[in-house]
Protein backbone atom coordinates (compact mmCIF):
# COMPACT_ATOMS: atom_id res chain seq x y z
CA UNK A 1 0.00 0.00 0.00
CA UNK A 2 1.30 3.63 -0.75
CA UNK A 3 0.44 5.08 3.01
CA UNK A 4 2.16 8.66 1.75
CA UNK A 5 -0.35 8.67 -1.28
CA UNK A 6 -3.53 7.44 1.54
CA UNK A 7 -2.25 10.12 3.77
CA UNK A 8 -2.76 12.88 1.21
CA UNK A 9 -6.45 11.45 -0.38
CA UNK A 10 -7.50 10.69 3.89
CA UNK A 11 -5.90 14.62 4.08
CA UNK A 12 -8.41 15.80 1.23
CA UNK A 13 -11.63 13.93 2.92
CA UNK A 14 -10.97 15.26 6.13
CA UNK A 15 -10.29 19.12 4.96
CA UNK A 16 -13.36 19.01 3.20
CA UNK A 17 -15.51 17.16 5.86
CA UNK A 18 -14.20 20.20 7.77
CA UNK A 19 -15.72 22.79 5.41
CA UNK A 20 -19.23 22.14 6.35
CA UNK A 21 -19.38 22.73 9.99
CA UNK A 22 -16.58 25.28 9.55
CA UNK A 23 -19.29 27.12 7.13
CA UNK A 24 -22.10 26.13 9.81
CA UNK A 25 -20.08 27.94 12.78
CA UNK A 26 -19.61 31.25 10.12
CA UNK A 27 -23.24 31.32 8.68
CA UNK A 28 -25.53 29.31 10.74
CA UNK A 29 -26.55 27.39 8.01
CA UNK A 30 -25.65 23.35 7.26
CA UNK A 31 -24.59 23.11 3.27
CA UNK A 32 -23.42 19.19 2.94
CA UNK A 33 -22.95 20.17 -0.76
CA UNK A 34 -19.61 21.89 0.11
CA UNK A 35 -18.27 18.00 1.11
CA UNK A 36 -17.70 18.43 -3.14
CA UNK A 37 -17.00 21.77 -3.77
CA UNK A 38 -13.76 23.73 -4.04
CA UNK A 39 -13.10 26.73 -1.88
CA UNK A 40 -13.44 27.74 1.74
CA UNK A 41 -11.53 26.76 4.93
CA UNK A 42 -9.48 24.93 4.84
CA UNK A 43 -8.08 24.56 1.64
CA UNK A 44 -8.07 20.49 0.61
CA UNK A 45 -5.57 21.12 -1.65
CA UNK A 46 -3.57 22.61 0.49
CA UNK A 47 -3.98 20.42 2.90
CA UNK A 48 -3.73 16.87 0.82
CA UNK A 49 -0.08 18.30 -0.92
CA UNK A 50 1.22 19.54 2.26
CA UNK A 51 0.16 15.98 3.81
CA UNK A 52 2.11 14.20 0.71
CA UNK A 53 5.15 16.56 1.60
CA UNK A 54 5.44 16.26 5.29
CA UNK A 55 5.62 12.09 4.96
CA UNK A 56 7.86 11.53 2.33
CA UNK A 57 10.26 14.53 4.73
CA UNK A 58 9.75 12.32 7.48
CA UNK A 59 10.16 8.61 5.45
CA UNK A 60 12.83 9.90 2.93
CA UNK A 61 14.27 13.30 4.45
CA UNK A 62 14.60 16.67 3.26
CA UNK A 63 17.25 16.01 0.86
CA UNK A 64 15.66 13.22 -1.19
CA UNK A 65 14.46 14.13 -4.44
CA UNK A 66 11.15 12.34 -3.26
CA UNK A 67 10.66 15.55 -0.83
CA UNK A 68 11.85 17.78 -3.45
CA UNK A 69 9.36 16.92 -5.54
CA UNK A 70 6.23 16.61 -3.30
CA UNK A 71 7.52 20.72 -2.21
CA UNK A 72 7.45 21.64 -5.65
CA UNK A 73 4.56 20.79 -6.56
CA UNK A 74 2.80 21.44 -3.63
CA UNK A 75 3.96 25.10 -3.23
CA UNK A 76 2.52 25.51 -7.12
CA UNK A 77 -0.84 24.02 -5.98
CA UNK A 78 -0.97 26.34 -3.27
CA UNK A 79 -0.03 29.07 -5.25
CA UNK A 80 -2.96 28.48 -8.39
CA UNK A 81 -5.42 27.63 -5.18
CA UNK A 82 -4.77 31.38 -3.71
CA UNK A 83 -3.99 32.94 -7.31
CA UNK A 84 -5.12 32.41 -10.39
CA UNK A 85 -8.80 29.98 -9.11
CA UNK A 86 -9.28 33.02 -6.35
CA UNK A 87 -9.03 35.45 -8.92
CA UNK A 88 -11.43 33.34 -10.87
CA UNK A 89 -13.82 33.16 -8.46
CA UNK A 90 -13.77 37.04 -7.97
CA UNK A 91 -13.98 37.67 -11.94
CA UNK A 92 -16.84 34.98 -11.80
CA UNK A 93 -18.65 37.03 -9.12
CA UNK A 94 -18.69 40.07 -11.69
CA UNK A 95 -19.96 38.21 -14.58
CA UNK A 96 -23.14 36.85 -12.27
CA UNK A 97 -23.33 40.75 -11.05
CA UNK A 98 -23.52 41.97 -14.48
CA UNK A 99 -25.62 39.23 -16.21
CA UNK A 100 -28.14 40.06 -13.05
CA UNK A 101 -28.01 43.74 -14.50
CA UNK A 102 -28.29 43.02 -17.98
CA UNK A 103 -31.43 41.01 -16.85
CA UNK A 104 -33.05 43.62 -14.67
CA UNK A 105 -32.15 46.20 -17.50
CA UNK A 106 -33.64 43.89 -20.58
CA UNK A 107 -37.16 43.26 -18.45
CA UNK A 108 -35.89 39.56 -17.79
CA UNK A 109 -36.37 39.42 -13.99
CA UNK A 110 -40.24 39.07 -14.45
CA UNK A 111 -41.12 36.52 -12.45
CA UNK A 112 -43.56 34.91 -15.21
CA UNK A 113 -40.87 34.56 -17.68
CA UNK A 114 -40.35 31.22 -18.32
CA UNK A 115 -37.16 29.71 -15.94
CA UNK A 116 -35.33 27.82 -18.67
CA UNK A 117 -34.74 31.14 -20.53
CA UNK A 118 -32.99 32.26 -17.29
CA UNK A 119 -29.23 32.74 -17.36
CA UNK A 120 -27.49 29.79 -15.04
CA UNK A 121 -25.51 31.62 -12.44
CA UNK A 122 -21.74 30.43 -12.36
CA UNK A 123 -19.84 28.72 -9.39
CA UNK A 124 -18.58 31.87 -7.37
CA UNK A 125 -16.58 29.70 -4.87
CA UNK A 126 -13.50 28.14 -7.04
CA UNK A 127 -10.73 29.47 -5.31
CA UNK A 128 -9.19 30.61 -1.65
CA UNK A 129 -7.95 33.07 0.61
CA UNK A 130 -4.44 32.94 2.12
CA UNK A 131 -5.64 31.88 5.59
CA UNK A 132 -7.31 29.62 3.60
CA UNK A 133 -4.50 27.91 1.81
CA UNK A 134 -2.60 28.01 5.53
CA UNK A 135 -5.43 26.33 7.15
CA UNK A 136 -5.01 23.11 4.81
CA UNK A 137 -1.19 23.20 5.19
CA UNK A 138 -1.79 23.29 8.89
CA UNK A 139 -4.40 20.42 9.08
CA UNK A 140 -1.78 18.93 5.77
CA UNK A 141 1.42 18.92 8.57
CA UNK A 142 -0.73 17.34 11.05
CA UNK A 143 -2.07 14.52 9.06
CA UNK A 144 1.24 14.21 7.70
CA UNK A 145 3.28 13.68 10.63
CA UNK A 146 0.26 11.28 11.97
CA UNK A 147 0.23 9.15 9.05
CA UNK A 148 3.90 8.86 8.99
CA UNK A 149 3.38 8.07 12.59
CA UNK A 150 0.82 5.00 11.83
CA UNK A 151 3.39 3.39 10.06
CA UNK A 152 5.22 2.35 12.71
CA UNK A 153 8.69 3.68 11.68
Amino acid sequence: MNRPMVTALTTIGIAQSLKIPIQKAKTGNWDTGLLFETGGMPSSHSAGVTALATFVALERGISSVDFALSTVFGLIVMYDAQGIRRQTGELTIKVNDMSDEVNRLTGLHDPNHSKSDQNVKLRERLGHMPEEVLGGALLGIVTGTLGYMLTGK
